[in-house]
């Protein structure tokens, strides 16, 4: 039988970057005595009001069909949002979806296709390749060295630019590294971005989980607000990632020709959740406060923690929920010891390999598990490291 091209595209893009993780669930399953530290799953729940609307809105009937922009309320409470940081949005700017996932799917369907490029940072989150190759379009890796901080420069940026480029995705706060970029760097990047005619797609989920740097957005500069389309859900910010309720907000001309992409996927998201939304968007809740917290506590635990582990060095977050490790310097490679982590010491961590070559010689490691698991991670970690150093120095 015949199948479509995306098929092919996409052959090798799917859960495979996740196989260790499917391991570890696997053997977690069989009863090993397995720490998870794989997936940026939230470790609290959501806000108890978040699950009571949730659950007012069904038992009033709001489960019916919705409209392709989205529910009015949660459309209103996004617009009041993003003027807060640029005065000129409203209503039209913006559209509902499920998840940032679906969000960014769509767009990219809506700005690039076959022929077309895609600038992205190396390290990039895990599922970035597959939207960009669902569109036919391919990627163009920008690296993000570590010895700045995994920063996008702009001078790198420019040296990627190929005359197929139509979209710079970026990701500020940064999946996987935790890097945030600061209002100076997207100012330069955008003025590449204006200088190539680049359209700028900016996932920012992460934008509630800042430790101590400015939250900066290339939204928020009047000067990119053209080419500027940001996309970011309620998943990491409220502790939901279930709920699957997301949005991307651009120009007005963007988000109209977008909005037939959107009613042709799924035609609105549901009601119910969107009026949990639109409450939690409204409202003061803690979630991302406790989570900050929790989060940089744990990134300085691992820190202290392998301090001195042989061969390992912890690259503290600016944000997010995870940390890399960097074991370069114990002879292996990040999937080499990731995968010898799970075997000997039932540690589970996603190898670097999973997000780009630049994070070759890196482990990533969520930070969304109690502090006992983390110090008891730290333990394990500085164990193998240990061995596999006194290997290499047998071998030698």
């Amino acid at each position: 039988m015949r199948y479509a091209s995306i098929t092919s595209r996409l052959a090798d893009l799917g859960s495979g970057k996740w196989t260790l993780h499917i391991r570890a669930r696997q053997l977690k399953a069989e009863g090993a005595d397995i720490i998870e530290l794989t997936i940026g799953e939230p470790d609290l729940p959501p806000d108890r009001s978040l699950l009571d609307e949730c659950q007012r809105a069904m038992n009033a009937g709001r489960y019916r069909y919705s409209n392709g922009r989205g529910e009015p309320s949660v459309v209103a409470a996004l617009a009041e949002k993003y003027r807060r940081r640029r005065a000129d949005v409203t209503a039209e700017n913006v559209l509902c979806f499920p998840g940032t996932q679906t969000a960014l799917f769509a767009v990219m369907l809506g700005l690039v296709e076959t022929g077309d490029a895609v600038l992205v940072g190396d390290p990039l989150y895990a599922t970035y390749e597959g939207v960009i190759r669902s569109t036919g379009a391919h990627y163009v890796l920008v690296p993000l060295k570590p010895e700045f901080g995994f920063h996008m420069r702009a001078e790198d940026l420019e040296k990627a630019i190929t005359p197929e480029c139509r979209v710079l995705l970026l990701n500020t706060p940064h999946n996987p590294t935790g890097a945030v970029l600061t209002a100076a760097e997207i100012a330069a990047i955008g003025e590449v971005a204006r200088r190539h005619d680049l359209w700028i797609v900016c996932d920012e989920v992460y934008e509630e989980l800042v430790f101590d740097a400015a939250f900066a957005s290339p939204f928020d500069n009047p000067d990119l607000a053209e080419r500027t389309v940001v996309v970011s859900s309620i998943s990491k910010s409220h502790a939901a990632p279930g709920f699957r309720s997301g949005w991307a907000v651009g120009p007005v001309e963007f988000t109209n020709r977008l909005l037939p992409i959107s009613e042709t996927m799924l035609f609105g998201v549901q009601p119910f959740i969107a009026d949990m939304t639109a409450y939690a968007l409204t409202h003061e809740i803690d979630t991302a406060k406790k989570m900050r917290e929790a989060y940089k506590r744990r990134a300085r635990r691992i820190v202290d923690g392998l301090a001195d582990a042989p061969g390992v060095f912890v690259l503290p977050p600016e944000a997010g929920m995870f940390t890399l490790i960097d074991v370069s310097g114990t002879g292996f490679s990040g999937e080499a010891f990731a995968w010898a982590l799970l075997e000997e010491e039932g540690v589970a961590v996603m190898p670097g390999s999973s997000f780009g070559e630049e994070a070759q010689n890196f482990l990533r490691v969520s930070l969304t598990v109690p502090d006992v698991d983390i110090d008891e991670a730290c333990q394990r970690i500085s164990s193998l490291a240990e061995r596999l150093t006194a290997r290499r120095e047998r071998r030698a």
